[in-house]
């Protein structure tokens, strides 16, 4: 059975919240809807981590060669589409693969430009649900965890879903392979989301869905994946990622999709997302985040690109 909140749809967007990895991370959820009979389009959004573009935050549509676009912050994008600086996203790798277009979401206009994206998006490619896809679970952060470090685009795609107006799903896939929040620290906030009524079910990684991602995810940089195949596998432990500065804790759990009302964790879980609501550029929502003391992705990546100068 679907998940309450998608009981009425026909077709759904399902789309990585987070960096472009999250749209491997998004290939069971997408996988799971089809096997329940819905037609699924995959989305990503426009900003690749920096071990892929080295240039930092998102990349505006204007600057991406080869797609479609269906407004000022979305667009269909296939195996061609790269940036004019030739970084090739994560999305086309899996268009290619799956043989068939995704959604680009370009965040440069903030929570606004997100909404009028997604609108546009379901309005001409008729889909009636989104579901957004959270890669390692630091959605759901209360922002006081000591490794959490990039609430900044989970917190906006968040804020933009649960603005659209539209039915729409949370999935948390792969909890703790980012390494930022601890297995203790999931568990308290996801328990937090259970006590709110969020919890609308829970799926495990299917044997097509590894064999899927197994084809993908070597040729991508998309880490949580690769330890989401890991946990399929029976792997558990603690794994060293981004480079080595981070671990990452791999358990039976990460092989669990969470279905989850996005409004409860909007309202209850995670402090940001409500603090964007209104925000219509990229710099505005990373300020807001600033304003609550808590780091970004922007400013990482920005002091990458000040180190190396």
């Amino acid at each position: 059975m679907l998940p309450r909140n998608l009981r009425s749809a026909r077709s759904a967007l399902v789309v990585g919240i987070g960096g472009g990895g999250d749209i491997v991370s998004s290939i069971p959820i997408r996988n799971y809807l089809r096997r329940q009979g819905l037609r699924v389009v995959l989305g990503s959004t426009t900003w690749e981590r920096y071990v892929v573009d080295p240039e930092p935050g998102a990349r505006r549509l204007d600057e991406i060669m080869n797609i479609e676009r269906l407004s000022e912050t979305s667009a269909l994008a296939s195996g061609d589409t790269v940036s004019k600086k030739g970084v090739r996203f994560t999305a086309s790798i899996v268009s290619e693969q799956l043989k068939e277009r995704v959604l680009l979401l370009d965040p440069n206009l903030g929570v606004r430009g997100l909404v009028d994206g997604l609108l546009s998006a379901a309005k001409k490619l008729e889909l009636d649900a989104v579901v957004g896809v959270d890669g390692g679970g630091d959605v759901l952060s209360s922002g006081s965890e000591r490794n959490v470090r990039s609430l900044l685009l989970d917190s906006m795609m968040l804020s933009a879903i649960v603005g659209l107006g539209m039915p729409s799903l949370l999935a948390v896939i792969g909890c703790c392979t980012d390494g930022e929040l601890t297995l203790e620290e999931f568990l308290l906030q996801l328990s937090k989301v259970a006590k709110f009524g969020g919890i609308q079910g829970a799926e495990a990684v299917m044997p097509e869905d590894a064999r899927m991602m197994e084809e993908i995810v070597p040729k991508t940089q998309s880490e949580v994946s690769r330890l989401i195949l890991a946990a399929w596998r029976g792997e558990s432990g603690r794994f060293r990622i981004r480079g080595g500065s981070r671990e990452a804790e791999v358990t039976p759990l990460a092989k669990i999709m969470f279905f989850i009302d996005p409004a409860v964790v909007l309202e209850r879980i995670n402090p940001v997302a409500k603090k964007l609501l209104k925000t219509r550029s990229l710099e505005e929502a990373n300020e807001a985040v600033r304003m609550l003391g808590l780091p970004t992705e922007l400013d990482f990546e920005r002091s990458l690109v000040g180190g190396r100068k």
